[in-house]
């Protein structure tokens, strides 16, 4: 059964189903891709899981549960984390305290316990710089602990912020473009951590344009067109499908 499941979800806006009756579901320990022409209602699929935006009509379920109606914040709590196109990290902030920001219900966060219970802060602190370490260790940034996010090529830029999603505690990551806008060179290393985050058991979610990408990396296929799944199954299935061949590739 997938992790997570929307069932005939859909989205209108100003009379325009931007998701019209779609049902996919993203299995743990695999990477599901969502593929299709501009204005197909992939982004809005991203929206609707992570709760900016409600559906019309159908349900979300995460680990069997209903989140359809639960607010971004309660939502990312649970475990789902997103990689927006646009990255944003904290520019000014090095890298290890973007990581570090990331971690939830700090004790540091708290005034009294900052106060009365100072030891068990800079202990807890001690062991979040470890794990933040092991996180950058995770996706190839080591070295760039200490310099500013805003200093980093936009590829690790991205591959920070999947270091955030997993101090997030992230178990569903909803990566949008992931390789959109960076260079050939930093491809492969982002496309490994993906992998490599699979096999850790999971669940990825990718929209993604550049098809060499998604046959190389995909386990399941999503082709979207006006809103509605037309087409779904192995990579080279779906791509070869003569419709989505015609709708997407121009053939």
């Amino acid at each position: 059964m997938s992790i997570l499941e929307l069932e005939n979800v859909t989205k209108t806006f100003d009379g325009v189903r931007a998701v019209d009756d779609a049902s996919v579901g993203f299995d743990k320990g695999k990477i599901t891709a969502l593929i299709g022409p501009n204005g197909a209602g992939k982004t809005t699929i991203f929206n609707l899981i992570s709760g900016f935006l409600r559906p019309d009509a159908g349900t979300i379920h995460y680990r069997e549960k209903d989140i359809s109606g639960l607010v971004p914040w309660d939502i990312a709590h649970m475990g789902i984390g997103r990689l927006f196109q646009d990255v944003r990290l904290f520019d000014r902030m090095v890298v290890m305290d973007n990581v570090l920001t990331a971690f939830k219900k700090q004790k540091g966060e708290s005034v009294l316990m900052s106060v009365i219970a100072r030891w068990k802060v800079i202990k807890e602190e001690q062991s979040l710089k470890s794990q933040a370490m092991r996180f950058l260790e995770f996706v190839g940034l080591t070295e760039k602990a200490e310099e500013l996010a805003e200093n980093l090529s936009y590829g690790q830029q991205k591959l920070l912020s999947i270091a955030r999603l997993l101090a997030a505690d992230s178990d569903v990551l909803l990566l949008d473009e992931p390789t959109a806008g960076v260079s050939p060179q930093m491809i492969g290393p982002i496309l490994d951590v993906i992998r490599k985050l699979a096999r850790e058991g999971k669940t990825l979610v990718v929209i993604e344009h550049n098809m060499n990408v998604v046959i190389e990396i995909a386990n399941w296929v999503y082709f979207m067109d006006e809103g509605q799944v037309v087409s779904f199954g192995l990579p080279n299935e779906v791509l070869g499908d003569p419709e989505v061949r015609a709708a997407y590739i121009g053939l």
